[in-house]
């Protein structure tokens, strides 16, 4: 449930950024915005994955899971982002924000998935 609900929100939030995004970044700028929208759906993808495989039994134990899948979020984010901005293939604006965009609204479902154990 919580890869369709993301796949379905990345989707939710492209569509309507797309027009938006075309008319003030110009022609590179929908690249830039599904790059920065993968980006941000990959890296909630991964910490869906850890907050699933890691076992935990006891409170402290799910605390240390969810710090752990979220600072692993993090670093795939910046690692990505930094690797996509540095490329030069991408309009660093456009690729940044939706980055930021498509993180924040993917935020939620980990912290629902995370809690509803």
């Amino acid at each position: 449930m919580f890869a369709g609900l993301s796949v379905a929100l990345t989707l939710l939030v492209g569509a309507i950024g797309w027009v938006p995004t075309r008319r003030l970044a110009g022609e590179e700028g929908p690249a830039a915005m599904m790059t920065g929208c993968a980006i941000g759906l990959v890296s909630a993808m991964l910490a869906g994955a850890l907050l699933v495989a890691v076992d935990a039994r006891t409170p402290e134990a799910r605390m240390r899971r969810a710090m752990f899948a979220m600072f692993a979020r993090l670093g795939v984010v910046i690692l990505l982002g930094a690797a996509a901005a540095l490329s030069g293939e991408f309009a660093r604006t456009p690729l940044l924000f939706w980055m930021a965009v498509s993180y924040m609204a993917l935020l939620p479902l980990e912290v629902r998935l995370a809690l509803g154990d």
